[in-house]
């Protein structure tokens, strides 16, 4: 089988499942690619065409050993009409868990046929200089490994005739999926002596969780905890500074350093 477009589909809040997407075209060879942003708010409403012939690669983190349930939420509004599709998920040297098993039944749900799934690692969103955690990842050996992992792709879709032919792919994870629970009014904060009211961080949230009130204020009921305002705020205003938010970082940064591999499945 020749693909001659690939659809990009990924919920990226700090851009590093997109990278790690971009790293697996560069290793197809596709006339056309074409993204499907569902991070911002508004994809959860807005209209979206079905896929037919195109192989979807699509992407989302992993939120304590799972998909953010606002990521599968509009994943869910896809539909494959029999497209191949690769799986991967993306996450910060701790574990996947049950995320790759996840995306794969959601996506074979939405009516694709799963071609191949991999995870790949990076840089955690609780990462910072003082307690780093996978600091700067994906970096060049993992896009490398992710251009690698697009050739063999390529080499597997081109022995096919036909989907039909190819045997249901199998991934790690364990049904029923691990439980996620949100950690009620856990959100980033603003240090308002250094906000000079942008509103990048209202642009970058994926779920319209900040409003501007003199500062940015934080509806704690809906962020994810993605911390793509933190990473965004050009000033270092927002801050990830609650409680339960450094000891995760500090959990992370003693018990999570040892550099871990991507994992691919065919």
């Amino acid at each position: 089988m020749n693909i001659d477009t690939i659809k990009l589909v990924y919920f990226s809040p700090t851009g590093t499942t997109k990278s790690i997407l971009e790293g697996i075209v560069q290793g197809l060879q596709a006339e056309t690619t074409e993204h499907l942003d569902m991070t911002p708010p508004d994809a959860s409403t807005r209209a979206i065409e079905k896929m037919h012939r195109e192989l979807a690669i699509v992407g989302a983190p992993v939120y304590g050993g799972r998909l953010p349930p606002d990521a599968a939420q509009r994943l869910r509004r896809l539909k494959g009409s029999g497209s191949p599709a690769v799986v991967v998920v993306v996450y910060g040297n701790r574990e996947y868990e049950d995320a790759l098993l996840e995306l794969n039944d959601l996506i074979t749900e939405a009516g694709f046929i799963p071609v191949a799934g991999g995870a790949f690692i990076g840089e955690h969103s609780f990462n910072n200089e003082a307690m780093p955690i996978a600091t700067g990842r994906p970096d060049k050996q993992d896009l490398e490994k992710a251009a690698e992992f697009g050739k063999t792709i390529q080499e597997k879709m081109q022995g096919l005739d036909t989907l039909g032919e190819m045997v249901p792919l199998k991934v790690p994870g364990d049904f029923p999926y691990k439980k996620w629970s949100k950690w009620p009014g856990v959100a980033p904060s603003t240090q308002e002596a250094a906000c000079i009211q942008c509103e990048t961080c209202i642009a970058v949230c994926p779920t319209a969780a900040i409003t501007m009130d003199g500062t940015p204020k934080t509806n704690t009921d809906a962020c994810i905890v993605c911390c793509a305002c933190v990473k965004a705020c050009p000033t270092g205003a927002r801050v990830a500074d609650h409680p339960r938010i450094r000891q995760s970082q500090d959990w992370l940064s003693t018990n999570c350093s040892q550099r871990k591999e991507p994992e691919t499945f065919l």
